[in-house]
């Protein structure tokens, strides 16, 4: 194994554990026994534990980049692509049901912690929320933020409530509502949806 593929497994396996256990109750002993390495070659490649945490973000933010331009490619508009974000929940709704969103548990447990990376973790967050932003922008809607930090404290909700739960019928039922959602934005102005909001009153 070379030093970079060692390294590199080091970073997976420290991702599943704090995404799995949490990063304050995640020790070097739990990642080196998960890649079945020595402490004293651990010692080689990290020296503490907020180190892994920054190559873990670090990995994470690249994921979703990579992720994003995937989506980018896929995607024929911009409707398209914002289902893709939604059906997040769907694609992973086995791991969501058991530990909640890796993105919101990581930020969340850091703020408690005061820890020094909290910033970096919530460029997670960051990232959703600019190309999101930008999606509703091409939609032509003005409200682009709002819509797109909408969108995101609802995905938050449906994860963190299908845990408590564990209700997998729940992220189904909330995803078809989210769908229909943002069919109903498509191409509507801010005013036009004020106006039919109004009229059903």
């Amino acid at each position: 194994m070379t030093a970079k593929s060692t390294r590199e497994h080091i970073v997976e396996a420290a991702d599943d554990l704090f995404y799995r256990q949490g990063f304050e109750h995640t020790s070097f002993s739990d990642i080196a026994d998960a890649v079945q390495i020595s402490r004293g070659n651990f010692y080689y490649y990290f020296k503490t534990k907020d180190e892994i945490l920054d190559a873990v973000i670090n990995e994470r933010l690249a994921n979703t980049r990579k992720m994003l331009q995937r989506w980018e490619v896929e995607g024929e508009t911009p409707e398209d692509r914002i289902r893709s974000f939604i059906f997040i929940l769907i694609a992973n709704r086995a791991d969501i049901k058991r530990y909640g969103c890796p993105v919101g548990t990581l930020c969340s447990e850091l703020a408690k912690l005061n820890h020094a990376s909290q910033g970096e973790a919530n460029k997670l967050f960051t990232l959703f929320r600019t190309w999101l932003r930008r999606q509703f922008a091409l939609l032509g809607r003005e409200d682009a933020d709002e819509l797109a930090m909408h969108i995101l404290a609802r995905s938050q909700g449906v994860a963190t409530l299908a845990s408590a739960f564990r209700d997998e019928r729940f992220i189904k039922q909330e995803v078809e509502q989210m769908c229909d959602w943002l069919k109903s934005y498509v191409g509507k102005t801010a005013s036009e949806l004020s106006q039919g909001t109004r009229a059903r009153h």
